[in-house]
């Protein structure tokens, strides 16, 4: 399956101040696979070691950092010759070993000429306890699950790929039914590789669902594996309120639905957890739609999103028929699967999405990016029949900030004075890097 990642992973391997680059990432977005691929494809040998499994990585780091018989000891555990230049040394799991991480910092200042790369499916939690972590001395890349352009590359549809890319949203739209069906399918499966790979193999829609549940399970074991009692407790409560956080009006995250009188600061850590895991996307609100729209940022409401589409339908329990036939997928739970999925398509440009409300009255704009000089006021409809009255009302309250919104909806495309509307599908085309 094709990933956009590898042409990042290449720029990585060709700058020339690479340092050991960190991937981050949560449990079955494809790290591994892609480090595999990634050193297949531009590298001459792999020496990939697990050190969550492999028992003589355990002490590999904790005599010294000496690189010469660090690499010594990588050659002997995986029978490959490592070249400076010709060949990717991957450390997977890194957390799992003392001292692993520290050692990126001398891999950097003692041996920069060989290609290091270290992930983990818990190492984003081992750096938000700032654990040993080699400050300016490692490269880092997220990576999340499949967008919706690597969903289609991945069907097989690569020629719908490829309009995104000629500019023509007249063209686009002569396919849109074609369009629609797939993005049916991607609110259904997700972007999770396993279960993608697995669902365009045979299209099983049952087997969706179970990997997607597996998947789950191995969060819920990782929680439980690494947290006390207490905490594991705490993370699951707010991990289970997401189906129904997402689901209201309102989508601001509300303590009191994990359970009664719930307070901030029982929850802090546990909503933390989940976000140095990958688990979830925290989308704070701004106060302002200025730039830079940090300045802005009020810590203490914000909304929670799943990592992915095809999990939170796994969550919620709906079923094929809700998502696949007729507009369900897109009317119901009041559009919580179009705001997760166009969540889910800013995250994978690199795009850090805020929200805005109103202090004194319901009004609210799903969410608030900066692109370049631009904030952008962005509002989300599920539907054809749209009206995106608070994102009107508040560019024409604050002409000083020269705002143009844009709403992504199921109609075509439109450009206004005030506002350009683009269809859901056509998201990847308008945010093209």
């Amino acid at each position: 399956m094709e990933r956009k990642i590898i042409d990042k992973l290449r720029q990585w391997k060709d700058a020339p101040s690479r340092k050991p680059l960190i991937l981050l990432g949560a449990r079955q977005v494809g790290k591994t696979w892609i480090m595999r691929h990634f050193g297949e494809l531009e590298f001459e040998s792999v020496a990939y070691i697990n050190c969550d499994v492999e028992p003589l990585a355990k002490d590999l780091f904790a005599a010294d950092y000496s690189i010469p018989r660090i690499l010594l000891a990588l050659q002997a555990i995986t029978g490959v010759k490592i070249e400076a230049g010709k060949t990717l040394v991957i450390l997977d799991e890194l957390q799992e070993v003392s001292r692993g991480l520290h050692s990126l910092k001398y891999f950097q200042e003692n041996a920069p000429e060989y290609h290091v790369i270290a992930a983990g499916s818990l190492l984003g939690i081992t750096l938000g306890q700032g654990e040993s972590f080699p400050v300016g001395k490692v490269n880092l890349l997220h990576m999340y699950p499949m967008d919706f352009e690597e969903f289609l590359m991945a069907a097989g549809e690569d020629a719908l790929c490829e309009l995104f890319h000629k500019g023509d949203w007249e063209l686009l739209h002569v396919f849109r039914d074609k369009y629609v069906d797939l993005l049916r399918q991607y609110y259904y499966v997700g972007g999770m590789p396993e279960v993608v790979e697995h669902y365009v193999e045979n299209h099983d829609l049952r087997e969706v669902r179970m990997r997607q549940s597996d998947i789950l399970e191995a969060y819920r074991n990782d929680i439980s594996k690494h947290t006390s009692p207490m905490e594991s407790m705490r993370i699951g409560q707010v991990l289970r309120s997401l189906p129904s956080q997402l689901a209201k009006e309102n989508k601001k995250f509300i303590y009191n639905t994990l359970k009664k009188g719930a307070r901030a600061a029982e929850y802090e850590l546990a909503i933390q957890w989940l976000i140095d895991a990958g688990i979830v996307h925290k989308v704070c609100r701004v106060k302002e739609l200025r730039q830079p729209l940090k300045f802005y940022e009020d810590l203490g409401a914000f909304k929670l999103f799943l990592l992915d589409a095809g999990l939170l339908g796994c969550m919620a329990g709906a079923s094929a028929s809700q998502v696949l036939v007729g507009e369900n997928a897109f009317q119901e739970f009041k559009g919580a699967f179009t705001e997760q999925f166009v969540l889910q398509q800013l995250i994978a440009k690199g795009i850090e999405p805020y929200y805005w409300s109103s202090d004194s009255t319901p009004a609210e704009i799903d969410f608030v990016i900066q692109a370049g000089d631009r904030v952008i006021p962005v509002e989300v409809k599920a539907e054809e029949n749209v009206r995106a009255k608070s994102m009107s009302e508040y560019i024409k309250r604050h002409p000083q900030y020269h705002l143009k919104g844009l709403r992504i909806s199921m109609r075509g495309y439109q450009n206004q004075d005030w506002m350009e509307n683009i269809p859901l599908f056509g998201l990847s085309k308008y945010f093209e890097e």
